[in-house]
């Protein structure tokens, strides 16, 4: 009799674990009770991609003329379209998920799961029934939620979420963005773009602050030329809403009033309610279940996967966990690497980092003896410099390459520029293989290409970069 196995949440995690187990020949239930995909699928990854591709397509638009492409009119966005095409893109998604289950037998029952013991799931079905799911095994891919926090009370209206942002069908005059982080930043770029007035609130020092301080300077730079307002090291401390309006006060003494007010401020786990009482399985101070590196939790036959874990919160680390998880479940011993795991900012222009950003990488040395400014390589090469890129006329942007200086070991790879969300997979391949810095400048890359920034970033460290000026000393 095959291994029966029980999936709470049909997120990037879950529904990749559900059809990874199918394919390794178990039987799959899994329980979803809103849509399949979860919300980077529905309120998230793909929904604001869709959107922000046509905020990107019209930058081109508006730099067509001097390439000698004449286009009469300015460009006008129609955002009732963007979100219908939106969600067209999304229920296409969905339904391809559903197919997908259908094609490896997947039972999938809508409702909510909750963990009765180490082999049962209750589920509470959305026509009011209750069903219980014997499994041999169990998996939490219950994710992440939106905050709600009391300072920002959401109302949906004009106190937002992303999910509520995201099917706007007018735009906002004023747009005030509480979190510069990375879904802070992207939305910035939607609406700047769309024509709003944006003002970034972020309390650290600077926007994308868990990100190289190049990129994050960079972006910067790049956020004010579309015109958005970034305060940094300060906070809103009073929020009164208004009848059309919301007037907020930060506690640097600014006085703000706009029209919509986007929280973005970080993720709850979704690790209450379902079940983990019942069986005692444990939690960190923060509410994210604890596994171990084949994402088992502390109690034998029921894992874990995805943000709810408290790990690198990213739908592609979600999946990769989900196939960890189930392979382990069926026999086949394998763990997962969180040292090399590429990421993607779909900000205009976009960022890819993979590794350690410049100041870890200095951490990590001298915490081994080294001074400050020993033990690393580091080489940088413009987009400007590149022919592709100047070709296209997309030359905003660079590439870094961090390297160690004894062996030459990549530790970190970060770019800001066009594609860079898809072309920071050669830095990652390499970094997953152990190719050094040398063997990546030594790679010969078509011309041309931007990817020619990654060998020249890693020529450059050596101090051999062809297309770049030589600094002279002293």
């Amino acid at each position: 009799m095959a291994t029966h196995i029980a999936i709470l949440g049909a997120g990037p995690g879950g529904y990749v674990a559900g059809i990874r187990a199918a394919q390794l020949g178990a039987r799959v239930t899994v329980i979803e009770s809103q849509a399949l995909g979860g919300v980077c699928l529905n309120w998230g990854c793909i929904p604001s991609k869709a959107l922000l591709s046509v905020v990107e397509l019209g930058d081109k638009v508006k730099k067509a003329g001097p390439m000698g492409l004449q286009i009469p009119g300015p460009v006008a966005y129609d955002l009732p379209q963007m979100v219908s095409r939106k969600n067209q893109v999304v229920a296409g998604l969905v339904k391809g998920i559903a197919t997908l289950f259908k094609a490896w037998n997947i039972e999938h029952l809508e409702g909510t799961g909750s963990i009765q013991d180490r082999q049962t799931v209750r589920v509470t079905l959305k026509n009011g029934t209750e069903e219980s799911v014997k499994a041999d095994a169990i998996v939490i891919a219950t994710g992440s939620s939106w905050p709600n926090l009391p300072q920002f009370p959401v109302d949906g209206g004009q106190i937002v979420t992303s999910q509520q942002l995201l099917d706007l069908t007018v735009v906002p005059p004023r747009l005030l963005i509480i979190g510069g982080g990375v879904e802070g930043c992207e939305f910035a770029c939607l609406f700047s773009g769309l024509g709003t007035n944006v003002t970034i609130v972020e309390l650290m020092d600077r926007v994308l602050p868990m990100e190289d301080e190049e990129i994050s300077a960079t972006m910067s730079r790049e956020l004010k030329k579309r015109n958005v307002t970034i305060m940094t090291e300060t906070t809103v401390e009073q929020v009164d809403r208004r009848a059309e309006t919301v007037r907020v006060r930060c506690k640097d003494g600014t006085e703000l009033e706009v029209e919509k007010l986007l929280v973005s401020v970080g993720r709850g786990f979704n690790s209450r309610g379902i079940g983990l009482e019942a069986v005692a399985v444990q939690t960190g101070r923060r509410g994210e279940i604890l596994v171990n590196d084949r994402m088992e939790t502390t109690v034998p036959g029921i894992y874990a996967i995805g943000d709810v874990t408290g790990k690198a919160m990213l739908a592609h680390v979600a999946s990769a966990q989900g196939k960890v998880a189930v392979e382990n479940i069926m026999g086949h011993p394998t763990t997962i690497r969180y040292d090399v795991i590429p990421a993607g900012i779909f900000t205009l222009p976009e960022i890819g980092r993979v590794g350690l950003t410049e100041s870890q990488a200095r951490e990590r040395v001298q915490a081994a003896g080294g001074g400050p400014t020993a033990g690393l390589k580091i080489g940088r090469f413009r987009y400007a410099a590149l022919g592709k890129a100047q070709a296209t006329g997309e030359t905003a942007g660079f590439c870094k390459v961090i390297a160690e200086d004894a062996g030459g070991k990549i530790l970190g790879v970060h770019m800001l520029g066009a594609h860079a969300a898809d072309l920071i997979h050669e830095a990652a391949l390499a970094m997953q293989v152990g190719a050094t810095i040398t063997q990546v400048a030594e790679m010969i890359h078509a011309h041309p290409t931007l990817a020619e920034g990654l060998m020249e970033a890693a020529e450059d460290a050596e101090g051999k970069a062809i297309h770049q000026i030589r600094k002279k000393s002293g």
